[in-house]
């Protein structure tokens, strides 16, 4: 069965049993986001009478006010969104895609070698055709309730009358204003007498108050079209770092998608995610499939083999991640054959209990093309948030400008992306093409992974996302196992300790009671490494009377709101 026909079929089931549903508590709408003033202007709309889709419109367009380096309207974003009243789920595709000049050498260098990373990602080349408004605005057609100019208020009032610079946006300033030299429009929008905000720094942004105030009014045709498309093709044709073509027409041409989600189970529970462009939800089903056989609830977080069997599972799914992975309007995906049971029981066979593996090689799953291994150079960034409203809608999404204040190009107060580095920077390699590799009007693959869990009577229970580049997938994956295996709440969930991998073995978090694991991980065969890791991400859980709860992680800011 394709894709789109299973989720057509998990939808009319759902809806099914939404019919014979038991009347209970009325649920209590509750959001939560990685910022305090992005979760109030949700908590704001919700209050207001708005649907989970206009909280969470109107917290993305707050997010790109306060945490500018992780997300905007300059960038773009994944959601899935569940019907409280048809029980029906969709998801949305708002990732951004190459211009039409963009071609496969885009970040081959006049050796012939890939780029850099530093070299390729500010300025002009790192830009893609942004997609936040489109996919806002196909949102809003769909779910909303609000009239559209109302969702922008809390943005606005951020914008004109300033908020306080948190640290977490101080140490971004920090991280990037070497490259200011390059980029003085950026510089004169986050420095006072030349040098970066600091934490405690009061800042307003009345250039972008003034072109949010445009949208609101207009709609995102006004991002797409006249003086700001001509403007964001200007800012990337004559970057001061890599110029490259980029046009209106690139703009006018951009279309939100909405796209089959991908499905699958995991013991009693059904786990819904993003399909391509986004890696994440076959990934963590990948991951999900190869566990499931061990009794990682018995064993509990506190058992080496626990972290051992996710860790060897994390490993060959992101093994065929790399491999198949990529935007399916331009490469065959063998999403069905990825999570495929049978598929998935061969490769958990691949699992020893005993002993780590010394290589872990793609497999070949039903419906493959032969293609080559060649990893994104995605990099930590991104934002994530959740709505829940009274009727039982359901939106998680997750929204980026890529690195740290993106392409560091800035357009009418907000920052452009540089999205187009998580494409493969080889178009092929060992003579066989590459399924990420850049293309005209394609979508970069992403690790965004909003994710979406139904109980066995077709309830929505868990919604969760995060930021983080390739961490994405693994903290959601933590966070399911921890909540659905190992009976934490979802804000312990979000606050356990993550395991993930670098190219020499297994990363343990720094600062965590993971790192106990390390001595009984070595004793497995693992190389392993303590690190920090950037980890953010967001969450609500159904309680057992019928409400909702929210959480955040405590490694950020940012908090959740009831209605």
């Amino acid at each position: 069965m394709g894709s789109r026909a299973m989720t057509k079929l998990f939808a009319r089931f759902f809806a099914v049993l939404m019919l014979f549903a038991p009347v209970g508590v009325v649920a209590q709408g509750v959001v939560s986001a990685a910022d305090p003033r992005a979760s109030a202007a949700g908590q704001e709309i919700l209050q207001g009478g708005g649907s989970a889709t206009d909280a969470a419109i109107a917290m993305v367009l707050a997010l790109g006010v306060v945490e500018p380096q992780s997300s905007g309207v300059g960038g773009g974003g994944l959601l899935l969104h569940h019907g409280g009243r048809t029980g029906v789920l969709d998801t949305l595709d708002g990732r951004e895609t190459a211009p039409a000049a963009a071609r496969p050498d885009r970040f081959i260098g006049p050796d012939g070698k890939p780029l850099p990373f530093v070299q390729a990602w500010p300025g002009g080349y790192s830009v893609g055709v942004p997609g936040t408004l489109r996919l806002a605005a196909l949102a809003h057609r769909k779910w909303g309730k609000l009239p559209w100019p109302r969702l922008f208020e809390p943005a606005i009032r951020l914008a004109d009358q300033g908020f306080v610079v948190n640290a977490r946006l101080a140490s971004s300033l920090k991280q990037v204003a070497p490259v200011w030299k390059d980029f003085p429009e950026l510089r004169a929008l986050y420095a006072i007498d030349g040098r970066p905000l600091r934490e405690g720094d009061t800042f307003r942004n009345p250039t972008l108050a003034a072109f949010l105030r445009r949208v609101a009014a207009e709609g995102a045709e006004a991002f797409y079209s006249g003086d700001n498309a001509a403007t964001v093709a200007r800012a990337v044709t004559e970057a001061p770092r890599n110029p490259v073509p980029l046009t209106p027409t690139d703009l006018a041409g951009y279309q939100a998608k909405q796209r089959p989600g991908v499905c699958g189970p995991y013991r009693t529970w059904t786990v819904c995610g993003m399909g391509p462009p986004s890696s994440g939800g076959v990934t963590v089903l990948q991951i999900l499939g190869m566990i499931e056989r061990f009794p990682i609830a018995r064993w509990g977080k506190d058992d080496v083999r626990s972290w051992h069997v996710i860790g060897e599972a994390m490993r060959l799914a992101y093994a065929d991640r790399d491999r198949y992975l990529g935007d399916s309007d331009f490469v065959t995906v063998p999403l069905r054959g990825m999570i495929d049971p049978a598929y998935l029981r061969a490769r958990s066979k691949l699992i020893d209990l005993d002993h780590a593996r010394t290589s872990y090689e793609p497999g070949v799953p039903p419906g493959a093309e032969a293609r080559t291994h060649a990893p994104s150079s995605e990099v930590a960034g991104t934002t994530h948030f959740v709505a829940v409203d009274d009727d039982g809608d359901v939106m998680t999404w997750t929204n980026t400008v890529e690195s740290a204040f993106g392409s560091q190009l800035t357009v009418n107060g907000y920052i452009l992306n540089n999205e187009l580095t998580d494409f493969s920077f080889v178009p092929e390699k060992d003579g066989r093409p590459v399924a990420n590799a850049v293309a005209p009007g394609k979508r970069p693959l992403s690790s965004m992974s909003p994710t979406i869990v139904y109980d066995r009577g077709g309830k929505p229970v868990f919604a969760i996302g995060a930021a983080g580049g390739k961490t994405i997938i693994m903290q959601v994956l933590k966070a399911l196992v921890a909540h659905f295996d190992w009976g934490l709440s979802a804000q312990e969930s979000i606050a356990l300790g993550q395991e993930f991998f670098n190219a020499d073995g297994l990363v343990l978090e720094d600062g965590t009671a993971l790192t106990a694991m390390r001595g009984p991980l070595e004793t497995l065969g693992h190389h392993v490494t303590i690190a920090k890791l950037g980890l953010k991400a967001n969450a609500v859980e159904k309680r057992p009377d019928g409400q909702w709860a929210g959480a955040a992680d405590p490694r950020s800011p940012g908090n959740s709101l009831q209605q």
